[in-house]
């Protein structure tokens, strides 16, 4: 399809249409969202990851985050400005086998937690998630591919692995900002009120992990097959 030149041009206005609706869609979740830690836009950054792919899927998340904190702006947009497409960016590639960049920026970020000397205060239990999604890296890259064959039982198990794994990314670049990179100085919190913070999110986040999963589940298996009907359209898009 890439030698024909009409194939061309449809395969990159294939493109550029899914990064703007997934742009759209990304943004009208954040608006929609209430409650809990985060906001609605993370249940759609796996399925960015796995329909778009790393790169396209990196520019829909940036594009639509961007947007939707222009029109409702908070005191905390830096943290999902750099966390939704990055954590997209990361599940993208680690979808496509590439597990080396995951590895080398949960080892940078965790490494930096760990040293920190308020992030050594904090309890373990609150960031088991980011260290199991860790121990689940390679494997999920191994099978990651998975999600795209034709026989839908096969796709549950690196479906849920890989969404998983993608909001745990998510979780881990916002902890790094706030703690390692000293982000909660911005707002004069003492450490005792970032522990608290940070132990009253986490029970929030392991609620999410789920709810990102589960949406996945019943939103991403439906939207794989009815994409694979369209033999012009391969996924991932990049």
């Amino acid at each position: 399809m890439l030698c024909n030149g009409e194939g061309y041009v449809n395969r990159r206005s294939v493109k550029f249409g899914m990064i703007a609706v997934f742009a759209s869609l990304h943004a009208v979740l954040y608006f929609l969202s209430f409650g809990l830690w985060r906001n609605w836009a993370i249940y759609l950054e796996p399925i960015e990851a796995i329909i778009l792919g790393p790169y396209a899927g990196f520019s829909a998340a940036l594009m639509g985050s961007v947007i939707a904190r222009i029109f409702k702006p908070t005191d905390l947009w830096m943290f999902g400005i750099i966390a939704e497409p990055l954590a997209v960016l990361i599940c993208g590639l680690i979808v496509k086998g590439e597990w080396k960049t995951a590895f080398l920026l949960y080892t940078t970020m965790l490494t930096a937690f760990f040293t920190n000397s308020l992030g050594k205060t904090l309890p373990l239990w609150t960031i088991l998630d980011i260290l199991s999604s860790f121990g689940l890296l390679y494997p999920t890259a191994k099978i990651g591919s998975k999600i795209y064959v034709k026989n839908i039982k096969q796709s549950y198990i690196p479906l849920i692995l890989t969404s998983f794994t993608c909001t745990a990314t998510d979780s881990l670049i916002r902890i790094f900002l706030f703690i390692p990179a000293g982000l909660y100085t911005l707002f004069n919190f003492s450490f005792d009120k970032v522990r608290w913070i940070f132990m009253a999110g986490a029970v929030d986040s392991y609620i999410e992990d789920i709810l990102v999963v589960i949406t996945s589940i019943l939103i991403g298996i439906p939207l794989l097959n009815a994409l694979r009907k369209f033999n012009r359209i391969k996924l991932p898009i990049t």
